[in-house]
């Protein structure tokens, strides 16, 4: 089981921490966050054909009984999380990092993914495979994919793009460019013109903050 980072905490630290879970044969990329958007492939994007059925995801990635979704509200807990058969994660204690929220029961969590299915279909996961968008939807390799965050944020973020949407904790706001950025080039996913630029932005006010993220097989 990955064990993540309370990325609360690391909304206030200069360098992003190290991804976890990868294979030792990736090598990771370290670039400062300004470096890394500029790093992303320019494109516009497509919603054509977008079904949210075509990404499989809570499954049962790592075959321990335990879905995708219980397997980040177990490593996101910051105390022995109670669970009952099944897997069914019923307590412990989340930091939501985006809203700077503490959170006791997990029905009032949702599991965001940090670049939308939506906009990863729009950015390059429409020419994937069904086996390619599972295992995007169900990423455990990186602590920067998917993340507990409180329903309300998330269901507020929905599939926007940091152009339109970003965490209302203004000091969360540069771990999540980070975690964002992150998270598109570990998978090769594309930005458009307005997303970068939003980016840029963000950008300028994160002093050295770096980017360390490991590419997909």
């Amino acid at each position: 089981m990955i064990t993540k980072t309370m990325r609360g905490l690391a909304a206030a630290a200069l360098t992003v921490l190290p991804l976890l879970g990868a294979s030792p044969s990736q090598a990771a990329e370290v670039v400062s966050l300004t470096d890394a958007v500029q790093q992303l492939p320019l494109a516009a994007e497509s919603r054509a054909g977008y079904q949210r059925t075509s990404f499989k995801h809570w499954v049962d990635a790592d075959k321990d009984s335990c879905s995708t979704r219980a397997e980040v509200l177990l490593d996101e807990s910051r105390v022995p999380a109670t669970v009952e058969a099944g897997c069914k994660v019923v307590a412990g204690e989340w930091f939501s990092y985006y809203d700077g929220v503490t959170v006791t029961a997990p029905g009032g969590l949702d599991i965001d993914h940090m670049v939308p299915l939506a906009e990863a279909w729009d950015s390059g996961a429409s020419q994937w495979t069904a086996a390619e968008r599972e295992a995007y939807a169900n990423d455990l390799g990186s602590e920067r994919s998917l993340v507990a965050v409180t329903a309300k944020t998330n269901r507020s973020k929905a599939d926007q793009d940091p152009s339109t949407w970003l965490p209302p904790a203004a000091d969360a706001r540069c771990t999540y460019a980070a975690d964002w950025v992150a998270t598109k080039l570990r998978w090769n996913l594309t930005a458009d013109q307005s997303e970068v630029k939003a980016l840029t932005t963000i950008a300028e006010s994160c002093g050295s903050l770096a980017v360390q993220y490991e590419p997909v097989d």
